[in-house]
């Protein structure tokens, strides 16, 4: 076949820090990428928020640079069929749909501002759980609903445009593809992590969103994750459609090809997050997770769900030790410095730097390392650091396998953490379970590309997107006894319980 009549499938990868765009050939195999990171604001202690237009213009960039280096291999433009996008979860929009600008600047999904609001609504619905059988979720400061309720309460913008009717909400995917297609849409992924959206239904739920002051006109309609949304309007890409979309998770779920129920993979990104696919039933936690909407790969396709472990702080704590410590000069640092010494020397980190998340769910919680003695070095430091996300996955997984009465076997792992040999080798020493590492990192990316895919005909079948996502891999296994595992575990419980009641 010749470079002119090569198909690909392009993915926008829209991060917490950072925003991509990655061309992948019908292979699965990345051919072009680029990368443009930006800086967050944080105008207040436990504020996190960023301007929807820079976002967007991040995406463009991404975009324009990716084209170019395709361009240089000898391909054209018009060779990438469709676009996938996969973003930040829970992030929230509010903008005007007549001057398709935004209201204020977007609420990240680990900012904490609302937790006063969050008790208040607590206290109104009589517990944090009052509609976990309808949208799956605990009130928290995590999801989108009580942002959206916040903004409503405290930027006059926003009121004022709900009091003209032109007020609109969305995600991080519902903004892009409003933006650059002009279609007001998201997918079930994305909905399911609002509080807004019955996970059975599939519809915006009339009881939360009187609950939480928002109205369905002020919604985006909600569709399947693989289907033609629209076609770009301008720029490198006009005229290619959008035709596959995934919440970040969700997305490294369809990109590890965890297609069947018990299976499960754990991200390490910006925070945490562990997925277990359930199949066709959502289970609803008993043990502090998340039932959310795995993937629903087509209109006429059956929905998946997942019960889902989320930790907030991950890579975001070697970029603290990196750029507000300067412990480490670079993030690949952690891995040699952390491996300069045998354990952890009795020093623990519990980085709750914005509470803890699953299975905790604990808002009155803040960082702190604890075990400090004169024999401490970086490289303990180091090594905490790393210890804190494998214990926190330790946790979740402990809660998935109460809910789901499945001892888990293996976990999938991708994302930046798992570049450290390091680091996964300690994750299999904390979870006794193989932990499986694949060639090609980039399965967030993929997921998206491969929804987008299915979605627009380059590829007919789940069982050829499992072809596609299958790849050589590492594995790693547990080094340690158990009892150095059960001391370790204990000294970890020791100092989550001292990162309480801080807040």
């Amino acid at each position: 076949m010749s470079p002119s009549d090569q198909v690909f499938v392009g993915a926008i990868d829209q991060g917490t820090s950072s925003s991509r765009f990655l061309i992948f050939d019908v292979k699965g195999q990345i051919v072009a990428s680029h990368q443009v990171e930006y800086q967050n604001f944080y105008a207040k202690a436990g504020w996190v928020e960023k301007d929807p237009n820079e976002i967007l213009e991040s995406v463009e960039t991404a975009v324009v640079g990716a084209c170019r280096r395709f361009n240089s291999l000898g391909f054209e433009a018009s060779q990438i069929k469709t676009v996938g996008i996969t973003n930040q979860r829970e992030t929230t929009v509010a903008f005007d749909i007549e001057t398709g600008e935004p209201l204020t600047n977007a609420i990240i999904w680990n900012d904490v501002r609302t937790k006063e609001l969050v008790r208040k609504l607590i206290d109104e619905a009589g517990s944090a759980s009052r509609f976990a059988s309808i949208n799956g979720l605990p009130i928290t400061t995590y999801f989108s609903a009580v942002k959206m309720r916040w903004m409503l309460e405290n930027v006059p913008a926003v009121k004022a445009a709900r009091e003209r009717g032109t007020l609109r909400f969305g995600t991080i995917d519902t903004w892009l593809i409003y933006k650059l297609t002009g279609t007001y849409v998201t997918d079930v992924t994305n909905a399911s992590r609002t509080m807004l959206m019955d996970i059975k239904t599939f519809k915006w739920s009339q009881e939360c969103l009187d609950f939480f002051g928002v109205r369905e006109s002020e919604l985006p309609e909600v569709r399947s994750s693989a289907e033609v949304y629209g076609t770009i309007n301008e720029g490198r890409l006009q005229g290619v459609p959008i035709s596959g979309c995934l919440g970040d998770q969700q997305a490294a779920m369809v990109g590890q090809s965890c297609f069947e129920a018990g299976e499960a993979k754990n991200t390490y990104g910006t925070g945490c997050f562990m997925l277990f696919n359930t199949g066709d039933q959502p289970i609803f936690s008993k043990n502090g997770l998340l039932t959310t909407v795995g993937y629903q790969l087509g209109p006429n396709a059956v929905p998946k769900y997942a019960l889902e472990g989320s930790i907030a702080v991950a890579g975001s704590a070697i970029q603290w030790l990196r750029d507000m410590v300067g412990l480490v000069s670079s993030a690949s640092e952690m891995g040699s410095l952390s491996d300069s010494v045998e354990d952890n020397g009795g020093v623990y980190f519990v980085t709750a730097f914005s509470g803890l998340f699953a299975p905790y769910w604990r808002d009155d919680a803040r960082g702190c390392i604890v075990g400090l003695t004169q024999y401490a070095t970086r490289g303990h430091i180091a090594r905490a650091t790393l210890e804190s996300v494998c214990y926190q996955t330790r946790a979740i997984l402990d809660a998935m396998r109460k809910d789901s009465g499945t001892d888990l076997r293996r976990l999938r792992v991708d994302g930046g953490m798992t570049n450290s040999d390091q680091a996964m080798q300690i994750q299999a020493d904390i979870l006794d379970i193989e932990v499986v590492r694949p060639e090609m990192r980039e399965t967030t990316a993929l997921g998206a590309a491969l929804a987008a895919g299915l979605g627009a005909g380059v590829w007919e079948s789940e069982d050829e997107l499992r072809r596609i996502a299958q790849s050589n891999v590492s594995a790693f296994w547990s080094r340690i006894t158990d009892e150095k595992r059960d001391e370790m575990l204990q000294g970890w419980e020791k100092a989550v319980e001292r990162s309480f009641n801080w807040a």
